[in-house]
């Protein structure tokens, strides 16, 4: 185990954060927690910069940083469990997600993403 509060070169000048390339990929790039229902907000989130509120059960989530490409996986998750959760657009600047309980678009107080991938 290894605890610092900054890396050296051996020159003494400060590096990056080390990168561990076979895990790049299988880490969370990007993830949001917000509440869905009247006034969009956001509780907590990584590399997310806001989530536009379109329309009933119609949400928008902005990242901080553009994506070098629209080739990342999304995943969903509601605080209920009784409503379906779906992407349907990825650029490389967003992604759209709805929540729709069976029969209409649907607001949801806890909605939660988490993106891997490029």
């Amino acid at each position: 185990t290894i605890k610092a509060n900054t890396l050296l070169h051996s020159d003494g000048s400060t590096t990056t954060q080390p990168s561990i390339p076979a895990l790049d990929q299988r880490m969370a790039k990007a993830w949001v927690n917000f509440n869905g229902t009247g006034t969009v907000a956001i509780n907590d989130s990584y590399g997310v910069s806001s989530v536009t509120d379109a329309a009933t059960g119609q949400y928008t989530i902005n990242f901080t940083t553009s994506r070098p490409s629209a080739n990342y996986a999304p995943t969903l998750a509601t605080g209920t469990g009784q409503v379906f959760q779906f992407v349907v657009s990825i650029t490389t600047n967003s992604y759209q997600v709805r929540t729709f309980n069976g029969s209409a678009y649907q607001d949801e107080s806890t909605v939660a993403s988490i993106v891997f991938g490029d």
